[in-house]
């Protein structure tokens, strides 16, 4: 299943090219926010799911192209973002200790919305593409070999970075800074999440393409170490991180894709009031043509 939130946050399911509304099937679930209905159908799914597949199957929907996707997860309690997590390919020699850090709910959008690079003196602002683990139930000392039962599903994730700033807050919770969507797919829809090529376009150029087997530390031990810190639950989100070959500048008028396979794709615009320019390098190739760093700004406020 495939489930989404669409124009003014009703709950849907994707149909073919189209988007059914579960809106009437999800009334009953207490909630004040989006994320309480998403939360609620999670935490009970194994009596919501028939009553969603019956409405799923009265009716043809209409188009997706008719309506506005919406973030599946507009508001998790929890975003907890893995750093530094993996193997680039072989190129390092053994995984980097394992680390987290958390971004603010504030901070999601979905697709067709605007990340918004802010007036502050960032060296570059970076798109990190990223495999999204949705939580499925109450998450305390999860053991790895029972990790994957507390996966719902799955969703494209996008942690967009401001670099050079001396503070993880700063860099990583900034406003439109957490991109996901468009849809949240059922974990029984993906055979192997450890095998997903993982894909993202900067203005149609694929600059990030790699897979999810190149996890330096895999979704069951990640589980394991982030519910061995805090507890989790129904509707939280974990990102997997990212491999950093691919990695470039983002700036205004920019579009951006990411498509994790079996996810859908996301598709996102840049804005930047400053217009400030960068090159148009990946790290990759600016590393390669013997430089440190990533490719320093050429244009604008802050150059």
């Amino acid at each position: 299943m495939k489930l989404v939130f669409f124009d003014d946050f009703k709950l849907g399911a994707v149909k073919g090219d189209n988007v059914v509304d579960l809106s009437a099937a999800a009334e009953h679930i207490p909630h004040v926010s989006p994320q309480d209905i998403l939360s609620g159908l999670i935490a009970d799914f194994d009596t919501h799911k028939s009553h969603l597949e019956e409405a799923i199957a009265a009716s043809d929907g209409v188009p997706l192209s008719s309506v506005r996707l919406r973030s599946p997860a507009p508001g998790p309690l929890n975003i907890i973002c893995m750093a530094v997590n993996y193997m680039e390919n072989g190129t390092r020699s053994e995984p980097a200790p394992i680390n987290a850090f958390n971004k603010s709910p504030n901070a999601v959008i979905g697709n067709g919305d605007t990340i918004l690079l802010p007036d502050v003196g960032s060296s570059i602002f970076e798109h990190e593409a990223e495999l999204g683990l949705v939580i499925s139930k109450p998450a305390w000392q999860v053991k790895a070999e029972d990790a994957y039962d507390y996966i719902f599903g799955y969703l494209n994730f996008i942690d967009v970075s401001a670099r050079g700033i001396p503070a993880f807050y700063q860099m990583k919770s900034r406003e439109t800074f957490a991109p996901m969507g468009p849809y949240l797919v059922t974990a029984d829809e993906i055979a192997d999440p450890q095998s997903l090529p993982v894909k993202l376009w900067v203005n149609d150029r694929l600059c990030q393409d790699f897979n999810t087997d190149d996890m330096a530390h895999k979704i069951p031990r990640v589980i394991e170490w982030v519910t061995s810190v805090h507890s989790l639950g129904p509707g939280d989100v974990i990102a997997t991180g990212t491999n950093h070959f691919g990695l470039s500048a983002i700036q205004d008028g920019d579009t951006i894709d990411i498509e994790v396979e079996g996810l859908g794709k996301l598709h996102l615009n840049v804005q930047d009031d400053l217009k400030r320019t960068w090159g148009r390098e990946t790290r990759h190739e600016w590393e390669s043509a013997g430089n440190e760093g990533t490719t320093p700004q050429l244009t604008g406020k802050y150059a």
